[in-house]
C-alpha cells in the first residue's frame, strides 16, 4: 500500500508541475491559476519540484522491488538472462550501490528479449557483473519489464533450468534419463577435451570421469557436457564434480558442478 501511495503522490505532483509549466508558457494572467498553491509565487513550485525529485530518486528504489515481485504471480516462468550491459544509477542505500542490469533473456519458450533489472548490488559482488555472465531470472510473458533474480539452488528453479537445457539440446538425449531420474554421486575429472561444438553461448567438453559412490566401488565413464566459459575452470583434471547415472546403465553419465538439493 505504501508503494502504491507513493506512486499516486508522484503522479499527482507530475500533473501539477506539467499544468504549472503550461500556464507559465501559455497563460495570459500569470497571477491566476487553476492549481492549488498556484499564482505568481515560486515558493510552491520549488517545494513541489523538490518533492517530485526526491520521490523519483528514492521512491523508485522502493517501487523497483514491487515491480519485480509481479513476476512471481500467475504465469511466472524461469529463464536464463545473459548480461549485455551494466550501469550504476548513482543511488546508494546503506552504502550498497544500485545498478541497472540489462539482460538478454532466453525464455523457456518463445524468442529472446532484452529487459532491465534494477537492483542493489553489494560492493563485493560488483566484480561478478560481467558482460556475458548468465543469471537465472523469473519473468512474466506479458510483462518483460518485471524481472526478478532467482536462486538457482531452489529445487523449482533447478527443475525449470534443467528442462530449459533439455529443450535446447544442451544435454545429450541419451543422458536425459540419468539426469532426470538417476542417482547423484561424487565424481572427479580424469580427462577433458573440447569438442569444438557451441550452442546457446556454451561450449561442449568431452570428459572422462571417475564415479565414487559413498561406500561403493568406483568406475570410469565417458560423457559430454555443455558449459558456459565461466564454468570451464571448475572442470579441470582432478576437479570434484557430481555425476548422475542409472543402476541399469552405469556407463551413461550426466555431470554437473553443484550438488542438487534432495539428491
Amino acid at each position: 500500500m505504501l508503494r502504491l501511495a507513493l506512486l499516486i503522490v508522484w503522479l499527482l505532483l507530475t500533473a501539477w508541475l506539467v499544468i504549472w509549466t503550461g500556464e507559465g508558457l501559455f497563460g495570459i494572467d500569470q497571477r491566476q491559476s487553476i492549481l492549488p498553491f498556484g499564482g505568481d509565487s515560486l515558493g510552491a513550485p520549488i517545494m513541489i519540484g523538490v518533492a517530485w525529485g526526491l520521490l523519483l530518486t528514492f521512491g523508485g528504489v522502493m517501487l523497483g522491488p514491487a515491480r519485480r515481485r509481479l513476476a512471481r504471480a500467475g504465469d511466472a516462468r524461469i529463464g536464463i538472462g545473459r548480461i549485455v550491459e551494466v550501469e550504476t544509477t548513482g543511488t546508494t542505500i546503506n552504502d550498497v550501490p544500485q545498478y541497472d542490469i540489462f539482460l538478454r533473456v532466453t525464455p523457456t519458450d518463445g524468442d529472446d528479449f532484452v529487459a532491465q533489472l534494477r537492483t542493489l548490488v553489494p560492493l563485493a559482488d560488483v566484480g561478478a557483473l560481467q558482460v556475458g555472465q548468465p543469471l537465472a531470472v523469473r519473468y512474466r510473458p506479458g510483462d518483460h519489464d518485471a524481472l526478478e533474480l532467482v536462486d538457482p539452488s531452489d529445487p523449482a528453479v533447478s527443475e525449470a533450468l534443467l528442462q530449459w537445457r533439455i529443450d535446447r539440446g544442451l544435454i545429450d538425449p541419451r543422458q536425459v534419463p540419468a539426469r532426470t531420474t538417476g542417482t547423484q554421486v561424487p565424481a572427479s575429472v580424469l580427462e577433458i577435451r573440447p569438442t569444438g561444438r557451441r550452442r546457446e553461448g556454451q561450449s561442449e567438453l568431452a570428459l572422462r570421469v571417475l564415479l565414487a559412490p559413498e561406500g561403493g566401488e568406483t568406475w570410469e565413464a565417458d560423457t559430454t557436457v555443455f558449459v558456459y566459459p565461466q564454468a570451464i575452470p571448475h572442470l579441470q583434471v582432478g576437479a570434484p564434480i557430481w555425476a548422475f547415472y542409472r543402476r541399469e546403465d552405469p556407463q551413461t553419465v550426466a555431470v554437473t558442478i553443484e550438488k542438487e538439493a534432495g539428491r
